[in-house]
């Protein structure tokens, strides 16, 4: 029921579309399971105090009726008249499960790259809501019911936001309609080489029950390919304020191995990289996402410092012992998916971007 001032309307399967969204929204659904897209929160409504914007509805087909209450002031002159008609979720339709950094970029580039489509994204919190909606992503909370199937569907949530990490990636597997493309994000824990050797998509992992932390991601990724869907592998992730070189920066003298060699990949280009991999609607491989281009912390950090574009200066590393790293070499990944990176090294990405 919609509600403006005293007077009631009544209408079913409605929801607030993202675009050019203004005024006071609240959603109240009244069976928790279904699919339950928020909306700005009271205390968020000066915010969005330009009532000049239009207001657009969408329906979406649900299960149960959604009572939607709109605030008076929400609505402008302009607004668009509410439809009840079911939307059925298109074929480039896409749900980012965790729309973090990493997937607000893949949720960017596939709306840029397939305009026509729309995008979901599940959150653990309401917190970014309010910046999902601005992007043009239907935000969530709750998972969608056994009905309520995505033909593509990435998960970007680390381990560390559950304690069931393989039993929420099952959740986001069953949210698949198996027509598209599944895709989880991984890292390139599991790897089994600790003395800097080579390493690409084929190497051997470590065996379940040899580290807690890489037992997380084992099971998880075990999970996604009993679906049929892909694993993407990804190395350090990093851009301008983020990423081991920013974590280093800070410390200014750190206790690890100088000569660790590390693998990195910009956020941009492991967003492209998954994007194409969801294009490809490829079943039950693993991918390595990398620049291609190893290098040591000392030399990571000797960049940072030459570069002469960040405020601080890094001191440096006094490790002796502990583990060294990889040699991530994605060769196969790049004919297969046919992608390259935007920065093909770091020292690239220092040279071009800053």
């Amino acid at each position: 029921m919609i509600m403006m001032g005293t007077t009631c309307f009544p209408t079913t399967n409605v929801l607030l579309k993202p675009q050019k969204l203004s005024g006071n929204f609240s959603i109240v659904c009244d069976d928790v399971r279904c699919l339950t897209f928020l909306t700005p929160k009271p205390h968020l409504r000066s915010s969005y105090s330009n009532l000049g914007n239009r207001v657009k509805f969408a329906s979406f087909s649900m299960s149960k009726t959604t009572h939607l209450k709109v605030s008076q002031d929400a609505l402008s002159p302009t607004e668009q008249s509410l439809s009840s008609s079911p939307q059925v979720i298109g074929e480039h339709d896409l749900l980012v499960v965790g729309p973090g950094v990493l997937g607000r970029l893949v949720a960017q580039k596939w709306l840029q790259e397939i305009p026509e489509c729309q995008v979901y994204g599940q959150t653990v919190t309401t917190h970014h809501h309010n910046e999902l909606i601005q992007m043009g992503v239907y935000p969530s909370l709750k998972w969608t019911e056994a009905t309520h199937k995505f033909p593509n569907v990435i998960y970007c949530a680390p381990p560390s936001r559950t304690p069931d990490y393989a039993g929420n990636v099952r959740l986001a597997a069953l949210s698949w309609n198996g027509e598209g493309s599944f895709l989880f994000t991984s890292s390139t824990a599991p790897y089994d080489c600790n003395d800097n050797g080579s390493c690409d998509e084929d190497s051997p992992v470590l065996p379940i029950g040899k580290t807690a932390r890489v037992d997380v991601l084992l099971k998880a990724e075990n999970v996604v390919l009993e679906f049929g869907g892909c694993v993407l592998r990804l190395a350090g992730l990093y851009k301008e304020d983020r990423g081991a070189h920013n974590y280093y920066l800070e410390k200014g003298t750190v206790d690890s191995r100088p000569d660790h060699i590390l693998n990195l990949i910009h956020y941009e280009d492991a967003a492209s990289l998954a994007v194409a991999i969801l294009k490809k609607k490829f079943r039950g491989q693993i991918f390595l996402g990398c620049d291609d281009h190893p290098l040591s912390r000392q030399h990571m950090m000797d960049l940072v410092n030459e570069s002469g574009k960040f405020s601080k200066k890094f001191d440096k590393f006094t490790g002796t012992d502990d583990p060294l790293g990889k040699r991530l070499n994605n060769t196969k990944t790049r004919q297969v998916v046919g992608w390259e990176p935007k920065y093909p090294s770091f020292a690239r990405f220092l040279e071009s971007s800053l």
